[in-house]
């Protein structure tokens, strides 16, 4: 699990911000994982959504999940976990506090929520760090016209996308074309069939998939074969993936800090959600070698209004 969140969070731009711990009494604590830039920016953006009414009772305090077992301010009203760690480590305590677990993937909130025994809803949500299969499903339609066949490998961690993703791609006239690897298998049998039948490769996030080892030789395979990669993360981008829709540690945050602050209000956390906000990566090298003409802002914006309706 620790593994799979790193891996996620590593392919993020880092940005660095400072992150303070002062509050006294906090009505929330923001236990994050690890000190690095993904978190700190994440904890910041959740701090000042929580904190934008200027409500004082809505003091946040913000600790490293080291710093929680020496914690001995009051009891908070709710608390932010981000990480697969730190949402581990509340899922496992006592607390009767609602937790909201956010910078995780999905598969890795699920897999916390069988091993502690934990259920969800109110006391215990989530919002995924992964997108919803139907906006890169979209995006392909809106940058991709011409192409009908989604090429996927499925890995342990994510084969369980497959019927949810056949359902969404059908809705939009899509056929996915899958693969899926064993543990014990390598990725590129199941990558070569894919390449021969495949309009797209779309990346589905999974470190048996795609790991520090095997990205290089699938985008190079991808690219000699004139087949275009959508990836989950702008690092792939700028490594030779076509494009990439995903949140920023800000974008989570700020929707975490919003949750937070409508429960500090009374509402309910509700069922595990995917982010609202995103942004889209283009790499124009591979673009312009594919015969492409596509502008990141551009597509962005008009997924944005797709989702809206607009």
């Amino acid at each position: 699990m620790k593994v799979a969140l790193r891996y996620l969070l590593q392919l993020l731009a880092p940005l660095g911000l400072a992150v303070g711990v002062n509050a006294a009494e906090p009505a929330v604590l923001v236990v994050s994982s690890e000190r690095g830039a993904a978190y700190q920016e994440a904890a910041a953006a959740a701090a000042g959504e929580i904190g934008r009414v200027g409500d004082p009772r809505h003091e946040v305090q913000q600790l490293a999940l080291a710093e929680l077992a020496n914690y001995r301010g009051s009891a908070p009203r709710l608390y932010i976990a981000l990480g697969s760690e730190a949402c581990a480590a509340l899922a496992r305590s006592a607390t009767t506090a609602p937790v909201l677990c956010t910078l995780l993937p999905r598969v890795g909130f699920e897999r916390i929520v069988r091993e502690s025994g934990r259920r969800t809803g109110p006391a215990f949500s989530a919002l995924y760090l992964n997108q919803p299969l139907g906006r890169q499903l979209d995006l392909v339609r809106v940058a991709l016209p011409q192409a009908r066949r989604v090429g996927v490998l499925w890995g342990p961690d994510s084969q369980f996308n497959a019927p949810p993703l056949e359902s969404a791609a059908q809705a939009r006239g899509l056929q996915v074309v899958g693969a899926t690897i064993k543990p014990d298998e390598l990725v590129f049998s199941g990558l070569k069939t894919i390449l021969e039948q495949a309009d797209l490769l779309l990346a589905i996030a999974d470190p048996h998939i795609y790991n520090s080892n095997s990205i290089q030789n699938i985008l190079l395979a991808s690219f000699r074969a004139q087949v275009p990669m959508l990836a989950f993360s702008p690092a792939y981008v700028r490594a030779g993936a076509l494009m990439a829709v995903y949140s920023t540690p800000a974008q989570i945050g700020q929707q975490a800090g919003a949750l937070a602050r409508a429960a500090l209000q009374g509402q309910a956390l509700g069922a595990p959600q995917h982010p609202l906000q995103f942004e889209v990566s283009v790499n124009e090298h591979v673009a312009r070698s594919l015969g492409l003409k596509l502008d990141a802002a551009s597509l962005t914006e008009r997924l944005r209004r797709l989702e809206r309706g607009s």
